[in-house]
């Protein structure tokens, strides 16, 4: 790849192609407003990373000191 040539990614906010690269701040996003939004989808809970439910197989938990 030559110095000149960025390669582009698409915006996992808005699917728009945009540099990833140094020159992009907001890289893998196009804009501050899709990482933002990106950001604030994780923090009401519309992503999540699937995972089992803990067990409660010790139904005391154990004491701080």
């Amino acid at each position: 790849m030559s110095p000149s040539a960025e390669r582009l990614v698409a915006c996992p906010g808005c699917r728009q192609h945009t540099p990833y690269s140094t020159t992009n701040p907001w890289r893998p996003f196009c804009s501050q407003r899709c990482r933002n939004a990106d950001l604030g989808d994780w923090a009401n809970e519309r992503f999540r990373v699937p995972a089992e439910a803990p067990t409660d197989d010790n139904p005391h938990p154990p004491e701080s000191h």
